[in-house]
This record gives C-alpha cells, sequence and structure tokens, in this order.
C-alpha cells in the first residue's frame, strides 16, 4: 500500500469517513465497506457506508446494512456526509465514475482518499492498495486489518462482513484467483464466529418468486456456440417487469453458461428497464481475458474471468454485434485449457 504509514498516523485520532462501494453493489462491495466501517469504528472513528444505489435483497442480513446510506433515497444526507468527511474510503471499485453523482461530490471534497481494489487500471489517489491478483477486495480488507496491527479487532460482525465478499466474489471459491491465503484466512474467519451455513444459506437460499421465474426464462433462451466454445443468454425488459424484478434477481444467471462441459465464455444481455442501454455480464474459463474483451468492445472492464460491459444498441443489434466478434478470438478460445 503506498504511503501506509502516514494513513495509520491520519487514522490514530477520531476522523469523520465516509466508505464508498461502486453503483449496483454486490456481495464483495457491500461486505469491504461494512466490514471496514465496524472496524473503523472500534477505532473511535465516525463512519458512514454511502452507496450510489440500493443492493440487493439477499445482502440485507448483513450487521449495519440497515444503516448504509443509500443516495438515490437521501441525496442531500449523502452529499453532507461526503461533505464534512474527513478521510475517504473507496472500496472495490477503481475510478470515481462507477459512482454517478456521487463522483463529482468526492472530487469536490479536499480530503485524502483511500483506495483499497482488485480491479485494473485504478485512478490515482492518496493512499492505495491495489492488487488485481486478489480475488476479493474483502480479502483486501483482511489484510489491511492485519497490517495495521489489529488482527484480534476482528469479531464476528466484520468476519461475516468479510467471508460473504470473499464468498460471493471467488464464486464460492471456486474462481482460478482463489490462493491458499484465501482459505487460510477463512479458516481464521470462522474461528472468529462465521457460520458458513448460516452465511451460505441467506446469499444463496433467499430466492423470490420472481428470481426463479427470471431464471426460467434465462435458461429457456440460453443459446450454444460450440465452435466458439460459447454461451449466451439475455433478458429484455418486458421480461423483467412482468415478472416483478428486483435489484439482485439475476446475480449469478452468467455462470450457468460456463456449467457445461467444454465450454469457457459465457455472457448474459440484460435490458435496462428504465433507460435504452444493454447491461452486458461476461465469464470465462482458464485464460480467455473477458476484461480485455469487454474493454475492446463493449465500454467496460473488469478481471480476467469476470468482467461487465453496455452497449447502447437494442437487444437484436448487441446480440448480432456479439457474435460477429467471435470469430476474431476463435483462436484463443479453441486454445483455452481447463
Amino acid at each position: 500500500m503506498t504511503n501506509f504509514d502516514a494513513l495509520k498516523e491520519l487514522l490514530s485520532s477520531p476522523k469523520k469517513i465516509a466508505i464508498l462501494p461502486h453503483k449496483n453493489p454486490d456481495g464483495d462491495a457491500i461486505g469491504s465497506t461494512l466490514a471496514m466501517y465496524h472496524y473503523l469504528q472500534k477505532l473511535n472513528h465516525t463512519c458512514n457506508v454511502v452507496a450510489p444505489n440500493d443492493f440487493p435483497k439477499f445482502l440485507k442480513w448483513m450487521p449495519a446494512a440497515k444503516d448504509i446510506v443509500i443516495a438515490d433515497y437521501q441525496a442531500k444526507r449523502a452529499e453532507a456526509i461526503i461533505h464534512q468527511a474527513d478521510i475517504i474510503f473507496i472500496l472495490d471499485f477503481n475510478t470515481v465514475t462507477r459512482i454517478d453523482e456521487l463522483g463529482h461530490w468526492v472530487e469536490k471534497s479536499h480530503a485524502p482518499k483511500v483506495l483499497i481494489d482488485h480491479h485494473r487500471e485504478p485512478d490515482t489517489f492518496d493512499f492505495m492498495y491495489s492488487d488485481i491478483e486478489m480475488p476479493a477486495t474483502c480479502q483486501m480488507v483482511y489484510n489491511f486489518i492485519e497490517k495495521m496491527g489489529n488482527l484480534e479487532m476482528i469479531d464476528k460482525d466484520i468476519a461475516q462482513c468479510i467471508y460473504t465478499g470473499m464468498m460471493t466474489d471467488t464464486g464460492g471459491f471456486r474462481f482460478r484467483n482463489t490462493s491458499a491465503s484465501t482459505h487460510r484466512i477463512v479458516a481464521n474467519l470462522i474461528d472468529k464466529g462465521v457460520e458458513v451455513d448460516k452465511v451460505t444459506s441467506y446469499v444463496n437460499d433467499s430466492q423470490s418468486e420472481a428470481r426463479l421465474k427470471l431464471l426460467s426464462l434465462t435458461l429457456n433462451n440460453l443459446t450454444f456456440i460450440p465452435e466458439y466454445r460459447t454461451a449466451f443468454m439475455f433478458l429484455k425488459r418486458e421480461d423483467l417487469l412482468q415478472n416483478g424484478f428486483q435489484k439482485g434477481d439475476t446475480e449469478g444467471f452468467v455462470n450457468y453458461g460456463l456449467s457445461v462441459e467444454n465450454y469457457i465464455f459465457s455472457v448474459i444481455f440484460i435490458e435496462d428497464t428504465v433507460h435504452n442501454f444493454i447491461k452486458i455480464s461476461l465469464r470465462s474459463k482458464g485464460d480467455f481475458d473477458v476484461n480485455e474483451f469487454s474493454r475492446k468492445h463493449f465500454n467496460g472492464g473488469g478481471h480476467m474471468n469476470a468482467a461487465g460491459g453496455r452497449s447502447d444498441l437494442d437487444m437484436e443489434k448487441t446480440i448480432e454485434y456479439f457474435k460477429s466478434l467471435l470469430p476474431q478470438y476463435q483462436d484463443k478460445i479453441v486454445k483455452v485449457e481447463i
């Protein structure tokens, strides 16, 4: 981490601290921000987690989740927290463009900014802990607390937050960047009180009727392109609205394409319910780089095996464009070993 000693000194006396996840926060974003919230509160800081918009229902059980300030609903309060902050923590995203209007407020603030994140090509901030090899920002938060010399401060609440982010961002510890260090940390978190069965149930078993209906629709239009070891699926706006879509309902759908033997590339296209664009999630196995693919073709990015993007074309044209790209990647896709 850059300037760690200076940051440790800065945190040695009480401060007002704003902690921010990215827009459409997932398990790692909510887990890392809440873990940091609980930890910094123990250091006698006054903390607030401010999210650009709401987060999925299956994460709302997490300790202090109810205290997160949602900028979409409480814009004035969110702006005031950022304006009054002595320090701003930026967790699980690498550029202020990922937080919409909050980004303008962050840029106007003179408070020092602390980045802890594992995405590629981060913006420059006052203090930076950036490591693209890390499987989850939550693992980095654990490392940060350890570097601060405060592992003994990790209680059950902090442990559950960290574990949730690590579990969700590694696909249940299945992705290739899950390391021996990841599992050692998980063991320590279990010693701190994490009940693995309960956390797994909260995250995976709290499925709504709407989610299952949408999953059925998604699998019904799952399309295979065997010559490119690629699968794709889509959901249109009317599918979402007619089936009572709530934020988080389509989480993980894209992974079904990778469950097919010998397939290494899976994509889901989801039409936004309000605006005229297509949200795209991309997943891969082996060394096929969907971060590069998304950056080059869909104005997105992320990690080698998990990325996001968007298209301003309609659904049909977006899918046709996607299919037209595959021939230029055939050699790379065919050579991927899994």
